[in-house]
């Protein structure tokens, strides 16, 4: 399998063999697939726990258990515990 990368890329792997932590261009790429198959695998379990949370949601709101929206509590929430900004898709 031949694999075109960009300059840039091709520098970077460059680097990290140079460093010594790595003894070829092959293993930087065999480590960047592993990482990327490993977030990969992590965002899945975070998808799947975030459809088990609205299953339960959903549940509660069929059987009644649910009270009105309060923007300033959610507001305040929001401002305790800002999500993180997410990565750009490429």
């Amino acid at each position: 399998m031949n694999v075109s990368l960009t300059p840039t890329l091709e520098e970077l792997v460059s680097r990290k063999v140079a460093s010594g932590l790595y003894n070829s261009a092959s293993e930087v790429i065999r480590e960047a697939l592993r990482l990327l198959e490993e977030r990969d695998r992590l965002r899945e379990l975070r998808l799947e726990e975030l459809r088990k949370k609205i299953a339960v949601g959903i549940e509660q709101a069929e059987r009644g258990e649910t009270r009105p929206l309060d923007p300033r509590a959610m507001k305040r929430r929001v401002k305790k515990h800002p999500s993180k900004p997410r990565p750009s898709k490429r």
